[in-house]
């Protein structure tokens, strides 16, 4: 990464742990101890095992993405790559919008397959991931509806609306930009083409694009998500596979508060999970630190009776931990692998 990656990074974590330090102070470090330690290892064992499940599905995701826009990954090395996207948006701000880049380099280099097919791949992926997450929370939503009464709770008034505005806006943008696209096209090469060759011009032993080659490649990328977006069989496939993903993850936070001994309603986790997935567009590596308050202040606020602060963080602490640290871990070991194999074929 460059320096200014790398000091974005580091005041990212930075701001995640002063945050975690907040929560802590809430919920009592004494209390959320003694929930932890008195979790059930077997249960918090089945929550890794949902994070697999979750990482597997994304993955064969991301495949079925790259199958379309002619690119082979093996089923093993789907898993792999993804876990390294996930690495990725992990240790940059601003989560997927930081990560994709560096996703769309390590897809690159694992199918020699060119840069803007890689990225738009991902894109797809993220931007599909989307759909499910909104769906599954409106699902949710209607439990919310039926069994809450939501006039007492402006926390939770607020999380709904958050849902609705998102069901409606986001699909909309997403519609217009479509119909819009080759004109939204026009404008990015017009805008990335002086930009990247500044910069370039300033980089050592970096060569000039010429104006050409970057339209070239950014052409390429707009067509490639026309070729995603043109395979309903593929989208069909991708669409479930990332609603399994999801429900896997929403999984492993009802098998976390199962292995700390409160147990909650699964359908709890379908409406919160996708909501804390909102602040992963934080400028938090990875959502870290946002992601957690808000799942904590949406359980405290529902009517879940015995959930305490304290209880709260220490099944979000369980949750998150594997949903977090399985793909960095993994993800890390997969990147650097990947970049030491460059190196030396360089």
């Amino acid at each position: 990464m460059s320096g200014g990656r790398i000091r974005a990074t580091i005041l990212g974590f930075a701001g995640a742990l002063a945050v975690f330090a907040i929560l802590l102070s809430v919920a009592g470090v004494d209390d959320l101890v003694s929930q932890l330690a008195a979790a059930d290892l077997r249960v918090v064992a089945l929550v890794f095992l949902a994070t697999l499940g979750w990482l597997a599905a994304w993955g064969f995701a991301l495949r079925i993405v790259l199958d379309v826009l002619g690119v082979s990954l093996s089923v093993p090395q789907a898993f792999l790559v993804f876990t390294g996207a996930m690495f990725a948006n992990n240790v940059t701000p601003f989560g997927q919008a930081g990560g994709e880049p560096i996703t769309a380099l390590l897809i690159s280099r694992v199918t020699d397959a060119e840069y803007e097919k890689g990225l738009a791949a991902i894109a797809s992926v993220d931007t599909l991931n989307f759909v499910p997450s909104i769906t599954i929370a409106l699902i949710g939503v209607g439990y919310f509806v039926t069994e809450v009464a939501l006039g007492t709770n402006r926390r939770l008034e607020l999380a709904l609306a958050a849902v609705t505005v998102l069901a409606v806006g986001v699909p909309a943008l997403v519609y217009l930009g479509w119909q819009r696209r080759y004109r939204l096209e026009r404008r990015v090469v017009g805008f990335l083409t002086p930009t990247i060759r500044r910069v370039a011009d300033r980089l050592p032993r970096v060569p000039v694009p010429t104006v050409g080659g970057i339209e070239r490649r950014i052409n390429g990328f707009f067509r490639a998500i026309e070729r995603v977006a043109a395979n309903p069989r593929g989208l069909a496939l991708a669409l479930a596979l990332s609603a399994l993903g999801w429900f896997c993850q929403m999984l492993g936070l009802w098998l976390a508060f199962q292995a700390i001994g409160h147990p909650v309603p699964l359908s709890v986790a379908l409406f919160i999970v996708p909501i804390g997935a909102i602040a992963g567009v934080t400028p938090l590596p990875g959502g870290a630190g946002g992601i957690e308050s808000v799942l904590v202040v949406l359980l405290v606020a529902a009517p879940l009776p015995g959930v305490t602060e304290a209880v709260a963080l220490a099944a979000v602490v369980v949750f998150r931990g594997a949903v977090y640290w399985t793909p960095t871990v993994l993800g890390g070991i997969v990147t650097g692998v990947v970049g030491l194999r460059s190196r030396g074929a360089s």
